[in-house]
């Protein structure tokens, strides 16, 4: 499973924690913040807090986090692969 990581959407720092499935947990300032999960590949949702069940509203902050989540996943796969190619030699 992929390690928590950190980012920062419109100068706010958020902590990501993955659960797998392409489901995150946000904290924003020390605290819990949200559930999201990818939909599509530019479509995030927000997670019932309490259900846990997906809500199908527009939500831009939402789909800036996982706008950054995507590139922070893309950017460590192509780290993967130059260490990769590495072991190689």
């Amino acid at each position: 499973m992929q390690q928590p990581f950190d980012i920062i959407v419109a100068n706010i720092h958020y902590a990501v924690f993955p659960e797998g499935n392409d489901t995150y947990t946000i904290y924003k300032d020390g605290k819990e913040y949200l559930q999201i999960q990818k939909d599509e590949e530019n479509q995030w949702l927000k997670l019932d807090d309490e259900t846990a069940l997906p809500l199908f509203e527009p939500n831009e902050e939402v789909n800036l986090i996982g706008r950054e989540i995507s590139e922070y996943k893309e950017e460590e796969e192509e780290d993967e692969d130059l260490f990769d190619d590495d072991e190689e030699y």
